[in-house]
């Protein structure tokens, strides 16, 4: 079981915790864990990546195990620690302005 940790708005949206549990099946890649969330819950799609390319948002990072993963291939496997399910992937929304 993957725990991915969303922010707060997402778990509004998807009406869930902030910690989602799902199911994904090996390869346990961050493709498959977002396939798997916006196919449970379908609110959710569009805000974590653009529905047409499957890039991420701009402003959507992820993070496992104290690593950036955002600009790793979403085909590239998650950490160990996160398949087993020892740590959640992060879903964080950045910040910017001035």
């Amino acid at each position: 079981m993957i725990r991915v940790r969303v922010p707060h708005h997402l778990s509004t949206l998807a009406g869930t915790g902030r910690v989602i549990d799902v199911e994904v099946a090996d390869p346990v890649t961050l493709r498959r864990v977002l396939d798997v969330l916006e196919t449970s819950y379908p609110t959710l799609r569009g805000t974590i990546r653009d529905p047409v390319t499957q890039e991420r948002r701009p402003f959507v990072r992820f993070f496992a195990c104290e690593e950036d993963l955002s600009h790793d291939s979403p085909d590239a496997p998650l950490p160990p620690e996160v398949v087993t399910g020892r740590e959640p992937l992060h879903v964080v929304g950045a910040m910017a302005g001035g």
